[in-house]
């Protein structure tokens, strides 16, 4: 989003992956950077800005289920709610590349870092990143690393999506301008964010965890996703991406 709300084309606010999907399902914003899984959910058909995602190719860092015991122990699981993805992931992981059915419960993010009450939590974001686990006795399962190993394909964290028609080319042209500007100046933004303590970590972060482009594989792994949150009751049903100036959403299978 870097120089994105410089450009007069667009009225921008900024709120957190969760209000952003409710606002669209509100219809109260025309596009958002939502959840991947949240395009499953809205009300109305959504598109999706071509060639513009958050993705990972392997390791994600910022988004890990941390746990006192072996993955194949581990019967009771904190679910930090502020990340539909990755939770819904971690259901998946848990039933196709783990084997275990553990019970999950909800918690706030600063349980959730503690592993309160529970063998494992997953933990996003900031504190994903930032956690010294070894130091906490903790092992640090890497949810975009799981993933790649289940199904060979990118995970698709989050995208640009809103109701059909709502952006022209002209706009899709200014997003992903904004992101190759952003992804030109990661070095910029991590040592603004982070400070000179972190600045190596967020660097890094930047430039090898986290990817900007969403092509063909990166769409074959969301959609892929949707197919197995769908076998797995974390969405009613799954469906093809639709992209702005691309074709109709078409149902796969899922459950009713």
């Amino acid at each position: 989003m870097h120089t994105l709300d410089h450009r007069d084309r667009f009225d921008v606010r900024f709120d957190v992956p969760s209000t952003c999907a409710a606002l669209l399902h509100a219809g109260e914003i025309d596009v958002g950077m939502i959840p991947s899984i949240e395009y499953l959910r809205g009300s109305v058909p959504y598109e999706v800005v071509p060639d513009l995602g958050i993705v990972s190719d392997g390791p994600v860092a910022s988004v890990a289920v941390f746990s006192r015991v072996d993955v194949g122990r581990i019967r009771r699981l904190g679910l930090d709610a502020s990340s539909r993805t990755s939770a819904g992931l971690t259901r998946v992981l848990c039933r196709e590349a783990w084997n275990i059915d553990p019970a999950f419960e909800p918690m706030p993010p600063e349980r959730a870092t503690r592993v309160d009450g529970c063998d494992a939590a997953l933990v996003i974001g900031d504190p994903a990143l930032f956690l010294d686990h070894e130091r906490a006795g903790f092992r640090k399962i890497d949810l975009g690393l799981e993933w790649q190993r289940l199904s060979g394909l990118p995970f698709v964290w989050a995208f640009w999506a809103g109701r059909a028609g709502a952006l022209d080319s002209d706009h899709v042209e200014a997003l992903q301008a904004a992101r190759d500007a952003g992804v030109a100046a990661s070095d910029a933004i991590a040592d603004a964010y982070c400070g000179p303590e972190r600045s190596a970590l967020c660097r890094r972060y930047l430039r090898e965890n986290i990817k900007y482009h969403m092509g063909s594989r990166e769409i074959a792994g969301v959609e892929r996703y949707f197919e197995l949150a769908a076998v797995h009751g974390v969405v009613s049903r799954a469906e093809r991406i639709a992209l702005y100036a691309g074709e109709a959403p078409k149902a796969l299978r899922g459950r009713d």
